[in-house]
């Protein structure tokens, strides 16, 4: 399954129900309980613990069983759809320099850590690295052989995947019965009827979502 963008606000108004977007309401229409996002381009894949929810929420929301389970379904979605035997996982802290050792917030000693012991102790041998600093972590030599990024909120990962890779990365949705891949922009309506919309990152989504059917799971 390929899908274009479309807008939240816009099917929100018209059927005056919230709407997350398309991988909630994959997931509920698929009984799949909670999948990943994952944008992946420009030599980066980079997986999300909170996806679209407003930035004052994600402090509650990246409790220990979101980013266990994140980190659980890039760990076996890697190695069952991609084909990497032994993915190397790194996560970002939430907060500056990753917490400062408890000093700029308690959010990676608290939940972040236990999560990811929770993780490794769920699927021993993990390749698992983390709490991270995000403002370091998208550097190359960071980077350079990691297969995969978790970041705790949207922005955090993917402004640095957007810039390396925007119009040309994919949205793969993690954890669904069925393949999915998605474009990495939205509706752009001012662009609608000119000619100009590049459609480069729906043939990357075709491409990518061929490849993954195309798989042994």
């Amino acid at each position: 399954l390929v899908t274009p963008p479309v807008s939240k606000s816009v099917i929100a108004e018209g059927t005056g129900r919230p709407f997350g977007g398309h991988t909630d309401y994959l997931a509920e229409r698929c009984g799949a309980g909670e999948p990943t996002m994952m944008l992946a381009g420009g030599g980066l894949r980079v997986a999300l613990v909170t996806t679209h929810i407003p930035l004052a929420a994600v402090p509650g929301a990246i409790g220990e069983g979101a980013v266990r389970r994140t980190a659980v379904t890039v760990h076996d979605s890697l190695r069952s759809a991609f084909g990497i035997p032994e993915p190397r996982l790194k996560v970002a802290g939430l907060n500056p320099h990753a917490g400062e050792n408890g000093t700029l917030g308690r959010e990676e000693a608290d939940v972040i850590l236990p999560a990811l012991e929770r993780a490794r102790a769920e699927r021993p041998g993990m390749h698992l690295e983390g709490p991270l600093p995000a403002d370091t972590l998208f550097t190359p030599a960071q980077a350079s052989g990691t297969d995969a990024v978790i970041a705790m909120y949207h922005d955090q990962g993917l402004i640095p995947l957007k810039q390396a890779a925007f119009g040309k990365a994919v949205n793969v949705t993690l954890g669904l019965p069925l393949v999915r891949t998605s474009v990495d922009h939205g509706t752009a309506f001012e662009l609608a009827g000119t000619g100009a919309a590049d459609p480069a990152s729906l043939h990357e989504a075709l491409a990518l979502a061929a490849d993954l059917a195309s798989r042994p799971h």
